[in-house]
């Protein structure tokens, strides 16, 4: 179920990302381990996350998904690997939270879509997933929510 929408100021937050360009089809077998890598480095610096996890798309998908996976944090990673310091920007944005399974993400980006144009708001090229609550929190996908959260133009 998607709630209602609104619109947000998003502010500057210090974070922890992995990017990847990988097939769509194939995000599944990346999206795991990525993020299992990004904890287990920001454990060896001793930063903790300061938020939910979240992935930060560039672009819609055709066949590649090009995003990164992340966490807020406290202060800035030191580049390790594939983990790397970055900074989400300030902007206006889009919000609306799905509640339920993650499965239902492919109807629910439309239907907010569908309320961004018919709020006449023009949407920017990147969108966020924040995954606020999830399987670390109850086992049971109907009690997950994730944040949809897409750039509205100037």
């Amino acid at each position: 179920m998607l709630e209602t929408p609104e619109l947000i100021n998003v502010t500057p937050q210090t974070t922890a990302v992995i990017r990847l360009h990988i097939p769509c089809e194939e995000c599944p077998q990346y999206f795991g381990p990525a993020v299992t890598e990004l904890f287990e480095e920001l454990g060896r610096q001793g930063i903790a996350p300061t938020g939910p996890l979240f992935d930060h798309h560039f672009a819609a998908p055709d066949t590649h998904f090009d995003f990164e996976i992340g966490v807020p944090t406290s202060k800035p990673v030191t580049p390790n690997g594939r983990v790397i310091a970055s900074e989400r920007p300030a902007f206006r944005a889009a919000k609306a939270v799905l509640v339920g399974d993650y499965e239902q993400l492919s109807e629910a980006w439309p239907e907010f879509m569908q309320w961004i144009a018919a709020q006449g708001l023009q949407p920017a090229t990147d969108f966020w997933q924040v995954f606020a609550k999830g399987p670390e929190s109850h086992p049971d996908p109907a009690t997950y929510r994730t944040e949809l959260i897409r750039a509205l133009q100037s």
